[in-house]
């Protein structure tokens, strides 16, 4: 539903605990249940759904930032991104990066109440949908609320879904409860879990989905809506997150083998508009920046971006890490380093201003993803020129965001005058759409799946084709046109030659294709691999920045989850339950 605006007026319950937010009495200009009781009316319903996938609305509760869909503070949890900027800055971002965990961290409350906001509003059309009389419409219409129940089920599993991932196990709201206005409602079965792979609520989400998959249509006329298939790869994705792999695997090759999306051939129109709603988008937030005129666009992503340089913006949050550069090295067939990635690190300017000399280094092999995903200096920077190391990096030296850039969620300098929003304050606003899931990410979750089910050959398949887009995407040129910006370098593998191989592949090519995409923090807790991988990139970032070590608490177990916001369980009346360890 790109640029497709709807305006209306309608009461939408977006919290948790209702208190004095739900009324009787009809708010003046809201439309009744039987006005709405019809196609027409239930795609409107539809769009206040689909409106809060970015997280987005009025009347909010804690840090707005937390709010964004494309989960990037989350990636702060893990070794591919640091929170960026001064440390002064955005204090609880801070303590989420140091594994300081509060339960009054505003970050939490904020996407906490987000997705009940969107289980809500998915809630609201499913209730009008339900007081429906079918059989009294045109048949015509009678399938288009089949359809848009399909929508709603589906936009209704994915907040559950992000719910699970984050908080483990949350409470169910029904359409039941929803009518009733009972929304303070206990973590189901009140059991507790202490990793989002084991939790009870998995199986109103795979409901969800799998009416999503039998209901939706095989194709939709406006982009943003999801199909059949769309469907599947949830289904599939909320498999391979419970570890179910043989049932994962199975949907997501029917994803693959139906021929609804394939690689773009070109690796950077996943993050510019000429790939919005691509082939390889399987389902995407729908940004738009309204050609730059108004406060638009990716709102909960507005932190990241340079702070100096061309944007003049305030902010220079989300800077990949050094661990994220290095893991783009390669070995003299193009393969990825999988276990001396971090041995040494490669050439960076930290600790060095831009009006000293620094040459950016061309000949060690490096994967093209790296230039297309972490700002370096001498790189050109998007089509905005070189980037020119400190002046473009907010962060001082004795902060703990290092030398790096994020490159993927910042529009490209061609697309200033229709991709760009922005506000008073230096705020930066991308009308990029974020793709929550890709073809790329279904191929190397159908790998991963493949891995476990002890079919090795169709996971080098997979992984092999996301690594030959990658070696035939164009590179990124050096900034006086002599040619590519670096040694750059990309084989497949010739085979997998046991399990263990094979899924450290995998696992390796979902760091280097999807990097600073929101997605590392739950691929590492899924695996069970915090606990080791975390405290070894603690002390690989700290021979570079050496006050990051000290500064950061040791990682526990208790951290895979998120806690529930405490005044969350304090609006439920002590209903909800808290996380282990909290």
């Amino acid at each position: 539903m790109k640029k497709k605006f709807i305006y209306c007026i309608l009461a939408v319950f977006t919290a948790i605990s209702c208190g004095d937010d739900f009324s009787t009495t009809p708010a003046v200009g809201a439309l009744s249940d039987e006005t709405l009781a019809n196609p027409a009316g239930v795609d409107l319903l539809l769009t206040g759904a689909y409106s809060v996938l970015d997280g987005q609305r009025n009347n909010a509760a804690g840090n707005g930032f937390g709010r964004g869909g494309d989960n990037w503070w989350l990636d702060v949890m893990s070794d591919d991104a640091h929170k960026g900027s001064t440390d002064g800055d955005q204090g609880e971002l801070l303590q989420i990066e140091i594994n300081d965990i509060q339960t009054s961290n505003g970050y939490f409350r904020a996407k906490f109440q987000a997705l009940y906001a969107g289980v809500n509003r998915a809630n609201a059309a499913l209730s009008v949908i339900a007081g429906i009389d079918r059989e009294a419409l045109l048949p015509s219409d009678a399938d288009a609320i089949t359809a848009q129940e399909g929508e709603a089920r589906f936009l209704r599993g994915h907040f559950y879904f992000e719910l699970i991932k984050i908080f483990g196990n949350v409470a169910l709201i029904s359409v039941e409860n929803y009518d009733a206005q009972e929304f303070n409602q206990p973590n189901v079965e009140g059991t507790a879990v202490t990793s989002f792979v084991n939790s009870p609520a998995w199986e109103q989400v795979e409901a969800d989905f799998q009416f999503a998959a039998e209901n939706l249509p095989a194709t939709q006329s406006d982009p943003g809506r999801p199909t059949v298939m769309v469907a599947r790869a949830y289904l599939g994705k909320a498999h391979l997150y419970q570890s179910d792999w043989a049932n994962a695997l199975t949907e997501l090759t029917a994803v693959i083998n139906s021929g609804e999306f394939a690689l773009n051939a070109e690796y950077l129109n996943n993050f510019n508009a000429a790939g919005e709603n691509s082939s390889e988008s399987v389902f995407a937030i729908q940004f738009a920046a309204d050609d730059g005129q108004s406060f638009n666009g990716n709102i909960g992503g507005t932190l990241n971006f340079p702070g100096g340089g061309p944007f003049g913006s305030c902010c220079g949050f989300y800077q990949p890490t050094i661990d994220l550069a290095n893991a783009f090295r390669v070995d003299a067939n193009g393969l990825p380093l999988l276990d001396t990635f971090n041995d040494s690190d490669f050439l960076n300017d930290y600790g060095i201003n831009s009006d000293e000399a620094f040459t950016p280094d061309t000949t060690t092999p490096v994967d093209p993803r790296l230039d297309y995903t972490v700002g370096r200096r001498g790189i050109d920077f998007n089509g905005f020129g070189e980037h020119v190391g400190k002046e473009w990096i907010r962060a001082g030296f004795t902060d703990l965001s290092g030398p790096y850039l994020p490159k993927k969620n910042v529009y490209q300098e061609s697309e200033v005058g229709t991709n760009r929003g922005s506000g008073a304050w230096g705020q930066e606003h991308s009308g990029v759409n974020y793709n929550i899931i890709r073809y790329a990410d279904v191929l190397l979750m159908a790998a991963e799946a493949a891995v476990e089910t002890g079919d090795l050959a169709s996971a080098l398949t997979y992984v092999n084709e996301v690594r030959d887009r990658a070696a035939n995407t164009t590179v990124v040129q050096a900034v006086d046109g002599s040619g590519p910006a670096a040694n750059y370098q990309v084989g497949t593998y010739a085979s997998f030659p046991d399990a263990s191989f094979a899924r450290a592949a995998v696992r390796f090519e979902r760091r280097v294709e999807l990097g600073m995409e929101g997605h590392r923090t739950f691929d590492l807790r899924r695996w069970g691999v915090t606990t080791t991988v975390l405290p070894d990139y603690y002390a690989n970032e700290t021979r570079t920045i050496t006050n990051f070590g000290p500064k950061v608490g040791p990682y526990t177990t208790t951290y895979d989850l998120i806690p529930i916001p405490v005044d969350a369980i304090g609006l439920s009346g002590g209903i909800l339950s808290q996380n282990p360890g909290y």
